[in-house]
């Protein structure tokens, strides 16, 4: 029977690794366990060796935050493998989720001498400097897992977080319209991909930090979620007048949607012609 149990949780869409984290309070640069990680779908019952039945097992545990019980069965794992990388980075990130830092650190380091084209160690190496305020290491982290993979938005994402907290705003921009072509919904999941982890999601302008993913979605011609996140920058006191004169707000600004948060912001809303009018 146990087993039966085992093999049907294994076949659920499970969203592992819990852990997530909104944006923190003003001012606040939170160190906080990283966001979860959902696994790629597990194979049939019937394809699945002894071998990845032992390794299902771990990811079940950690689905369920037992992470000292799927680190020692991942440990188990390791000794017969003790060059995998996909098994280093999932105990990094066990360590990782019990905000283990230097320990998770050191198995992130393991998997990228074991394989130096594993994007996703380097991306979780990033969230630690990210965590410890190390932005310069975390950009450096975030870039290499890109160079290797450019088709991963948390990627793109945590760097462009990475970008927002040195201030440097355009480069973040860049790093946020990038994730939602990849993703559209990439800032409003839960997990990363692939073994990717996003990182603390806290900000500590979180003014400009909401102008800024409505500026994103804008420049995805979504109105909806721009509105949402103006009215979030409007409800922290960012000044919208600056929307009036940005271009990236030009094919949504005639929205009732935005329209509607402009006037309430006492902004009075640009009528754009429709192209080829």
């Amino acid at each position: 029977m146990k087993r039966v149990a085992l093999l049907a949780a294994g076949l659920l869409v499970v969203s592992v690794w819990a852990g997530m984290v909104s944006v923190g309070p003003a001012h606040a640069q939170q160190v906080s366990p990283p966001q979860e990680y959902i696994p790629p779908p597990q194979k049939a019952e019937e394809q699945r060796t002894p071998r990845e039945m032992e390794e299902l097992r771990a990811d079940l545990m950690m689905a369920r935050k037992r992470y000292s019980e799927a680190m020692a069965a991942y440990q188990e794992i390791l000794k017969k493998e003790p060059k995998n990388a996909v098994l280093l980075n999932k105990i990094g990130i066990a360590y990782h989720q019990q905000m283990k830092l230097g320990e998770a650190k050191r198995f992130y380091d393991r998997a990228i001498r074991q394989d130096k084209l594993y994007a996703p160690a380097h991306n979780n190496l990033g969230t630690v400097h990210y965590n410890r305020k190390k932005y310069g290491s975390a950009i450096k982290a975030y870039k290499k897992a890109i160079e290797i993979r450019n088709d991963n938005a948390t990627v793109h994402s945590n760097l462009g977080y990475a970008y927002f907290a040195q201030k440097k705003y355009e480069e973040a921009f860049l790093c946020f319209h990038r994730a939602l072509v990849l993703d559209p919904g990439v800032f409003e999941q839960r997990g990363g991909g692939a073994g990717s982890l996003l990182q603390d999601r806290s900000v500590e302008d979180r003014r400009l930090f909401f102008f800024f993913l409505a500026k994103a979605f804008a420049s995805q011609n979504n109105a909806e979620r721009t509105a949402f996140y103006l009215k979030k920058a409007l409800d922290e006191g960012y000044n919208l007048a600056v929307v009036a004169k940005d271009p990236a707000f030009v094919s949504v600004v005639n929205d009732p949607q935005v329209q509607d948060v402009l006037r309430a912001a006492g902004v009075a809303p640009p009528i754009i012609p429709p192209p080829g009018s």
